[in-house]
């Protein structure tokens, strides 16, 4: 096999504190894969620039000019880590042989890039970075996290537990990966569904190096929630299925209420009924409410509108530079 052409994709929003740091330690690394023989010179730094309103696309292009590793591309607007994420390994899918995706609060372990290329010369086409586990998380943080994979596999969807985004794909993965041109992107879900042979690193979880998360509390309910209802349909079975046992409920409960007034004993249950309504009311605001959800997804999907949109693209610009200049060689 020919020594690979990698390019290690950064989705940015508001990075400015971590930026220099990151570029730093990222092209250190590139640099001793460059050194090992693992990875082929052409190798980038791609960072994607998700809006942000401070300096990063500023910073992005100053280390550009100054080091041949890091390339960019800027997104018109904020659309979010996903799309912006996919914007990067879309356009690094033409130019290499295969991409690692990493955020850029050097969270996750960088030294780990090597065994994912190790791997990727073994034949693997995924590597999933893993956490060992979760002990730098606050108590309640990792109680969610757990309770949330639990409940997707519960649903049938193919997670891998303590993965998020930091992983390697082949060029083929890649191309297969731009085939699912959905709007809703929940790319962790999306990404075993390929079926290539795929294995697993596992990596000690640092903390953030300098920033605020950009991925608050409602954030991470709002992802939760767009994993639920892109990949399965069990919360409308489960309504489906309240709505018969509440039926069921209510038909016990209507016999029983008919044969107490046939044997004189009726009396006035104000409290019960307002129970039994407040309690049926919530239910049905709640049915709504999911079935609202699946709706909004399908209006959205049936738009068609672009996931991103790319203002400049520093990547293919170089990329194309660097070939034409080993065709004149």
């Amino acid at each position: 096999m020919e020594t690979p052409v990698l390019t290690i994709v950064v989705p940015c929003y508001n990075e400015e504190e971590v930026f220099l740091e990151t570029a730093k330690q990222l092209t250190g690394v590139l640099q001793q894969l460059q050194k090992e023989k693992l990875i082929a010179s052409e190798s980038k730094l791609l960072f994607v620039d998700d809006g942000s309103r401070d300096r990063t696309w500023e910073l992005i292009l100053e280390e550009s000019e100054k080091n041949p590793l890091i390339t960019g591309i800027k997104l018109s607007r904020n659309f979010g880590h996903q799309r912006a994420l996919l914007a990067g390994l879309q356009a690094a899918m033409e130019y290499s042989d295969c991409v690692i995706s990493i955020d850029a609060d050097l969270q996750d372990d960088i030294q780990a890039i090597r065994e994912f290329i190790i791997k990727y010369w073994e034949g693997f086409d995924i590597v999933y970075g893993v956490r060992r586990s979760r002990s730098t998380d606050t108590w309640f943080k990792r109680a969610t996290a757990q309770g949330f994979y639990r409940l997707m596999q519960k649903m049938g969807i193919a997670l891998i537990y303590n993965h998020a985004d930091f992983r390697l794909m082949s060029r083929r993965a890649l191309q297969e990966l731009s085939r699912y041109d959905e709007a809703n992107l929940f790319l962790r879900g999306i990404v075993p569904l390929l079926g290539f042979r795929s294995t697993q690193v596992l990596y000690d979880r640092k903390e953030r190096f300098a920033g605020e998360s950009k991925y608050p509390l409602k954030k991470m309910l709002s992802f939760a929630l767009d994993g639920v209802t892109s990949f399965s349909v069990v919360p409308i079975r489960f309504i489906t299925f309240v709505g018969f046992l509440s039926f069921l409920l209510s038909s016990i409960a209507g016999l029983y209420a008919f044969i107490v007034k046939l044997l004189g004993y009726a009396e006035s249950g104000w409290t019960s009924i307002m129970i039994s309504i407040w309690l049926i009311g919530g239910l049905l605001l709640m049915s709504v409410g999911f079935i609202g959800e699946y709706i909004g997804k399908i209006y959205q999907e049936v738009k068609r509108r672009p996931r991103f949109i790319i203002e400049e693209n520093l990547y293919s610009l170089r990329m194309k530079t660097n070939q034409k200049e080993r065709i004149h060689l």
